[in-house]
């Protein structure tokens, strides 16, 4: 592990004023810390965000939900206010990695990190989600750029994720039975007028599966799913699932999580 500057932000302003083109946020360090240590990544400087207050909790309203993103995984699982607001944004967070990583690991962490098979993507997508930084908002739909790419510039924090509470929802996954990322993970979300179709883990960034809400949109109904076509072409393969696989998974867990809206 190669030497680094380390400090201990007491508010955003003082973060983003440390930050460079060579220097990392750190909150859980679920990322940070374990490519450090294999060499994957060098930093001059880390910056630890995770003690400034502001960055942290939840907040529920008629519309939306907001979450502060130093929040953790495991906060966002057991808190009323998800479970009653978006029941199924807190199941996900329940399906995240191990207690360790559940105890630790943080739903801002996990957006900027955009690992092209982590599971709060494709909620961030299907949820219509906000992302505001300490500079700007963004939509979910123009903040994941490719893998492990965001729209986040050079000094730029996360400070919450606003998600838009749907009519119905629900996310269903085949997971890593290592690191329970997602092989494949579909997230469904009926909204008014619209329905998205997250899809992760199939391809190199999270996408929204147009076809499918399409067809979603018109009729609510996973009897719709079969006659919608799932092109393998562009979908990962790899020791886990060929992109054939992957294809034929989308579909399945897509009419799963119709059912168990």
């Amino acid at each position: 592990m190669k030497t680094f500057n380390y400090h201990s932000a007491k508010d955003v302003k003082e973060a983003s004023k440390l930050a460079s083109s060579n220097s990392a946020f750190l909150a859980g360090g679920m990322t940070t810390i374990p490519s450090i240590k294999l060499g994957l990544a060098t930093y001059k400087d880390i910056i630890n965000i995770k003690n400034i207050k502001s960055l942290s909790g939840i907040k529920a309203s008629s519309k939306t939900l907001k979450i502060g993103a130093t929040t953790k995984h495991v906060e966002v699982a057991n808190s009323k206010d998800v479970k009653k607001a978006i029941p199924s944004l807190a199941a996900l967070a329940e399906g995240i990695g191990d207690p360790q990583v559940r105890n630790r690991g943080t739903i801002g962490g996990s957006i900027a990190n955009n690992d092209p098979s982590a599971d709060y993507p494709s909620a961030c997508i299907a949820l219509n989600a906000v992302i505001h930084t300490n500079s700007r908002k963004i939509e979910a739909e123009k903040f994941f750029k490719g893998m492990f790419e965001t729209a986040l510039k050079s000094g730029e924090i996360i400070e919450a994720i606003e998600f838009s509470i749907p009519e119905k929802s629900n996310y269903q996954k085949y997971p890593n039975p290592a690191s329970r990322y997602a092989v494949v993970g579909v997230y469904v979300a009926k909204h008014k007028g619209e329905v998205n179709v997250a899809v992760t883990g199939a391809k190199s960034c999270v996408y929204n599966d147009k076809d499918l809400a399409k067809a979603l949109s018109k009729n609510f109904s996973s009897s719709v799913i079969d006659n919608v076509k799932i092109s393998s072409s562009g979908m990962n393969s790899d020791i886990h699932a060929s992109a054939e696989y992957r294809a034929n998974m989308i579909r399945v867990f897509a009419k799963k999580a119709v059912e168990a809206c």
